[in-house]
């Protein structure tokens, strides 16, 4: 019974570790069966019963057995034919077991098929330990070319991936290009719309000092006629004091066209692009030209509004370095939109009567080392709800086609970005709106 334990071991771990299933599978399925058919048949030689019987069951077995060991060396000498690593150990582990189970047999002697499947159980527990480390080698080299083939992969996908965002960083670089130029000019647009409301208050402006530069003309030319009667008279006295009014008149020509010289310039400045260029500008001069330029500017397009300009300048104001054209922008928006909101609030019913009287007031002063312009008006107000968002590009609260929603918007990057200044915004809606500026002096 031992022996035939041994037996059904064996010939499982031959089966698997030759792998006769793929090499000889008619084979395979005959020692799949054999140890239960020599089993039955053993078993049937050692019940009791006929002669007859009990000898053939025993020339079965010994046939069977014969069978055996004939198609196991057959197996096993084509598979030495193949070089088989396998074959040969089992040739080793075979050998002995087989004879040492067949002289058990013929003698009777049952220490031989112990020792003969020790002999057996030893080699093939060894060959097991080399195959297991064989298969285990192999999952390595095959968990290595796995890995091997996902870092190739991941190469692949990384220079993809490289390229894709190379394509997206390019497109990203015009997208900005393309914005940065339409930046400048819906900037550009915005100062061109704001220098053409400001063109009838430029031409009121300019028209004065050139009518102060014509009258004097006129009179220094009269002037000069009666100069030349005296010379004639030679009363050199009356003619010395004409020539005095004649030089007073020339100096109010020279101031006058210094003004209207000065008021071209700013035009200029206003239109062309900011050279970013700062210095030192007296923010009071400023301040008034352009609150003068934002009302006859309004003025020109409603001829029947009329406001109170307030203005409050700071006495010794120091010179401040800005870039003088930026924050000029920055207070003609402050005070377009102070105009505007004045010039609602009075077309609103309530005040039809006349009782309302829009005011626009500007405040400079120093501190520390700072100046503080304050815009302030009695219009309609901010209301709560929007407050937040009134320096958000694009917002408006103007009807479509009156405002483009950046004045306030490029005045806070001026102001703060372009100047290290602050805007500080309160209002009290349907009564006033103040606009603080805080610019640093240096």
């Amino acid at each position: 019974m031992v022996s035939l334990i041994l037996l059904f071991m064996v010939l499982q771990t031959f089966r698997a570790f030759i792998q006769l299933k793929k090499t000889f599978p008619l084979w395979d399925k005959f020692l799949l069966w054999y140890p239960i058919f020599l089993l039955a048949t053993s078993t049937i030689s050692l019940i009791r019963g006929p002669l007859f019987v009990q000898e053939v069951a025993e020339i079965i077995s010994i046939g069977s057995i014969l069978l055996f060991l004939i198609g196991n060396i057959i197996v096993l000498i084509k598979l030495l034919l193949r070089r088989d690593k396998q074959a040969r150990i089992f040739i080793v582990a075979g050998i002995p077991f087989l004879a040492c189970f067949l002289l058990s047999i013929f003698n009777n002697l049952d220490y031989l098929r112990i020792i003969g499947g020790l002999w057996a159980i030893i080699v093939l527990s060894w060959a097991m330990f080399a195959r297991f480390r064989l298969l285990m080698e192999e999952n390595a080299n095959q968990a290595l070319l796995r890995e091997e083939e996902r870092n190739k992969l991941t190469e692949q996908q990384n220079e993809i991936l490289e390229i894709q965002v190379a394509e997206r960083t390019a497109e990203l670089q015009s997208s900005i290009e393309s914005l940065k130029q339409t930046q400048t000019q819906l900037i550009q647009s915005e100062k061109m719309a704001s220098l053409g409301e400001l063109t009838a208050g430029i031409a009121h402006e300019i028209q004065n000092p050139l009518n102060f530069v014509n009258n004097f003309s006129d009179v220094s030319i009269e002037l000069l006629d009666e100069m030349q009667e005296e010379m004639t008279k030679g009363d050199t006295e009356e003619a010395a004091a004409i020539a005095g009014d004649i030089k007073l008149n020339l100096e109010k020509i020279a101031h006058h066209g210094r003004r209207a010289d000065g008021i071209v310039k700013g035009m200029l400045q206003h239109s062309r692009a900011s050279s970013g260029q700062k210095e030192p500008t007296d923010i009071n001069v400023l301040a008034d030209e352009y609150l003068r330029l934002a009302y006859y500017g309004l003025r020109a397009k409603d001829k029947g509004f009329n406001a109170e300009l307030v203005t409050n300048f700071g006495d010794s104001l120091a010179k401040i370095n800005i870039v003088p054209q930026d924050v000029g922008r920055v207070l003609l928006n402050l005070f377009t939109n102070a105009f505007y909101a004045t010039q609602e609030k009075s077309k609103q019913s309530q005040f039809s009567d006349g009782s309302y009287k829009p005011t626009v007031s500007i405040i400079t002063h120093q501190k520390d080392n700072t100046v503080e312009i304050i815009v302030k008006d009695n219009g309609t107000g901010i209301p709560d709800a929007i407050k937040d968002k009134i320096l958000q590009p694009f917002f408006t609260t103007k009807p479509t086609g009156e405002g483009t929603g950046l004045g306030l918007s490029l005045s806070y990057d001026i102001v703060v970005k372009g100047h290290n200044g602050s805007i500080e915004i309160d209002s009290n809606e349907n009564e006033w709106s103040e606009f603080k500026i805080t610019l640093p002096i240096a």
